[in-house]
């Protein structure tokens, strides 16, 4: 039997995310939101595009959460997106309301579940579904680090003319203007990136990664990033589907690593079916430790705003 993914919020990263993940063959995806038509119209689409693309996942778009019932994983994508001049804590108290409406309706009918949190503030969102849910740590994980990673192996393989698949970048933290990336554990077919570029190069790649969601908001104006988010929550749920055993780097409720409690910040996981399987600790810098801190303690301000 296929494996079965709801996806919460049918507008660009969630549509998009049933996109990738049905052309893939995942699993069967269920698209659901609260605008009436919406998801019915872009699942059924999807639907019929599953011929040219060879898959027989089955899309199907609805208002009913009846109809996500023993989903396997749960991406909450619902919220209001980021728009010019809007910080991603400025979605706090208005995502936090729509956060409290989602878990319980996603835990009454998917008690079993494991939750990926794409919806922002990212890390304060993981930590309030974390609570209203009841779930084991273990199953409830937000996306992040995934994406930050991935736009600062973007910009480090175009700035070395080199494939992108010959980068590996670690990005640490909150999903902010504090992330961490990590250039020491950054590499280029195996050699570390600083080796490769000087300081000031680095310096500024670092930037543009911690900046990366808001120069795309300044392009688009009216929205926020859509298709790389997506991308990263299909390669996290793929991990737990097909138990790879996989190590990305994601928000994980902390309970003593790296010196953190009772706190969701982006560290180096391993996923497999039952979601977060381990928690890895790398050997931080005294400045690497005191960054991740920084981080930490932006989410901690946040999450003391909405009491989680």
């Amino acid at each position: 039997m296929r494996n079965k993914v709801t996806v919460v919020g049918s507008g660009n990263v969630g549509a998009t995310t049933a996109h990738w993940m049905a052309a893939k063959e995942l699993a069967n995806i269920v698209l659901i939101d609260i605008i009436e038509g919406v998801p019915e119209g872009k699942g059924l689409d999807l639907l019929e595009a599953m011929p040219i693309a060879k898959s027989d996942s089955h899309v199907l778009g609805t208002e009913n959460y009846a109809d996500t019932a023993n989903s396997d994983i749960v991406v909450i994508t619902a919220g209001v997106p980021r728009k010019p001049g809007m910080s991603r804590d400025d979605l706090l108290n208005i995502n936090h309301k729509i956060m409290k409406d989602v878990v319980g309706k996603v835990v009454q009918y998917s008690p079993n579940c494991i939750l990926i949190i794409v919806s922002n503030p990212l890390d304060a969102m993981a930590q309030a579904a974390f609570k209203m849910s009841g779930f084991s740590r273990n199953r409830v994980i937000g996306m992040a680090g995934v994406l930050d990673s991935a736009r600062f192996r973007t910009f480090i393989a175009e700035e070395l003319k080199v494939s992108v698949e010959n980068v590996t970048a670690f990005v640490l933290g909150g999903h902010g203007d504090t992330m961490v990336p990590l250039a020491r554990y950054s590499t280029v077919a195996g050699i570390p990136i600083t080796e490769l570029m000087d300081k000031a190069t680095l310096d500024r790649l670092i930037q543009r990664t911690r900046d990366g969601g808001a120069e795309i908001v300044k392009y688009l104006k009216t929205g926020s990033a859509y298709y790389a988010p997506s991308a990263a929550v299909t390669e996290m749920a793929e991990a737990i589907l097909k138990d790879k055993k996989k190590i990305l780097p994601c928000a994980a409720y902390l309970e003593g690593e790296y010196g953190l409690n009772g706190l969701f910040v982006g560290v180096p996981c391993k996923l497999g079916a039952r979601g977060i399987e381990e928690v890895i600790q790398i050997k931080l810098t005294a400045e690497e430790k005191a960054a991740l801190d920084k981080s930490a303690g932006s989410v901690k301000e946040l999450v003391g705003v909405i009491g989680v």
